[in-house]
């Protein structure tokens, strides 16, 4: 017999439980928990910092310019090195990586504190730490979307991809908010400590750890014969080769926008760090919709269908936010702005994680970093340049036309991938969280 849903109007508070218990479902795992928990704090720290950095570029130079050089400075090693990365996050123990990686960053957020509260700092400066760190992060990237199976396992594997998600925008909510009132009373430099401080949370969680399973990693082949064959599998394989290059457009042309924050609340809505503050945690708190949209979600039926209905989401949000010239317009648009985005981007890093082989999962994950943030830098380069000639509205406006033109084309092919998407899935055997039965599969 057919099971019926449950009418809205009949649904008990067991019911909203069980809703409850299946988003947090990959939290009833002790290494999840400590990986969560940590990474929150640390997270919070590090939205602090990028919007305090960003701040003090502005206030030192004035220049739209300087701002996207910074994020170009801060990003591109990420685009540079990650094919090297996805090698290591292959070969290597990736639990180890990420302690590693985790506390260089935080010696180098100290370092930033330092010059920072003695009052020597200069952009220069700024823009080599911000490159060490891009280093740093592109290492620690991969391996730690890769540790995710070793900390959950297949089955609520998902689940553990929108729960990251959902921790990375709640950060990107409560960071800004704090980071613009800790910059407007007690200077930019006491939120670089605070994020150095945040990330003995994340080490120590890490640390307190007892894994007791590793996922395969690759033995066999020279690093370069193990770099073409990741290269080689997304290429050839229409389902991934489609969704990072959906990605890498969506980066290049749209994402710049955060980059351009600064000028936005300085010169166009005649602000300051707070009404900065505001804007980027409106983002945040539409990101953390999208994420907790995810996370409800059982199983990846429909989840092609997310992808450029997400994209073209954000990027019309960006065409109106473009428009606006008073603050709390621009404030509401940038909410759907965050949604679209967060909800494209994660529900691409989930197709891709059911539908790789373990032995390449760093690999692609390598490359989808090296499409989500290593294009970064390159449009903030760009983005900056387009800003000082155009204006910041302008360039947003185009980088927003773009998206969602990239999400028609998307929408398009994607009939023609259905195929060979589902066989790519049930060749991984990647558990939904469904009750038992066949696994969903993405269609349009």
């Amino acid at each position: 017999m057919a099971e019926t849903a449950t009418p809205p109007e009949r649904r008990g508070p067991r019911d909203e439980d069980t809703r409850l218990r299946n988003a947090l479902r990959a939290l009833r795992h002790r290494n999840f928990q400590l990986f969560f928990s940590g990474q929150l704090v640390s997270l919070v720290g590090t939205w602090m910092q990028n919007i305090a950095q960003d701040w003090l570029v502005y206030r030192l130079t004035g220049s739209s310019l300087l701002l996207g050089v910074v994020g170009f400075a801060s990003q591109i090693p990420i685009f540079l090195l990650a094919p090297v990365a996805g090698i290591v996050a292959d070969r290597w123990n990736r639990h180890r990586i990420i302690i590693a990686t985790q506390t260089t960053s935080m010696l180098l957020a100290l370092t930033l504190a330092g010059l920072t509260l003695g009052g020597v700092i200069r952009v220069w400066e700024i823009m080599v730490l911000s490159s060490l760190l891009g280093v740093v992060n592109a290492f620690d990237i991969p391996a730690r979307q890769s540790f995710l199976i070793e900390m959950v396992g297949r089955d609520d594997l998902l689940n553990a991809i929108a729960l990251n998600s959902s921790m990375f925008n709640s950060a990107r909510i409560i960071g800004p908010a704090i980071a613009g009132i800790l910059v407007a009373s007690v200077g930019e430099g006491w939120c670089f400590f605070a994020n150095g401080v945040s990330y003995i949370a994340v080490i120590a969680g890490l640390l307190s750890m007892r894994l007791t399973r590793q996922a395969t990693l690759q033995k066999h082949g020279s690093a370069l014969e193990n770099m073409v064959e990741g290269f080689r599998f997304a290429r050839h394989t229409a389902p991934v080769r489609a969704l990072l290059l959906l990605v890498g457009f969506v980066s290049l042309a749209a994402m710049p926008y955060t980059v351009l924050m600064p000028i936005f609340a300085g010169r166009v809505l005649h602000g300051g760090a707070r009404e900065l503050g505001m804007l980027m945690g409106a983002t945040g708190v539409g990101a953390l919709f999208g994420a907790l949209t995810l996370a409800s979600k059982r199983g990846v039926t429909g989840l092609g269908r997310w992808v450029w209905v997400a994209a073209t989401t954000f990027g019309a949000s960006l065409v109106l936010f473009s428009l606006s010239r008073h603050l709390w317009l621009s404030v509401a648009l940038l909410v759907p702005a965050g949604f679209g985005m967060m909800l494209q981007m994660g529900s691409v890093n989930t197709l891709l994680q059911v539908m790789v082989p373990d032995r390449l999962r760093g690999r692609v994950m390598s490359l989808y970093s090296m499409m989500f943030i290593g294009m970064g830098p390159i449009g903030a380069l760009l983005g900056g340049l387009a800003a000082a000639k155009f204006g910041a509205p302008w360039t947003v406006a185009i980088g927003g036309s773009t998206c969602i033109t990239a999400g028609a084309i998307f929408a398009r092919l994607l009939p023609a991938m259905r195929g060979e998407a589902r066989e790519l899935i049930l060749a991984q055997g990647v558990g939904s969280g469904d009750p038992p039965g066949p696994l969903p599969i993405p269609r349009p």
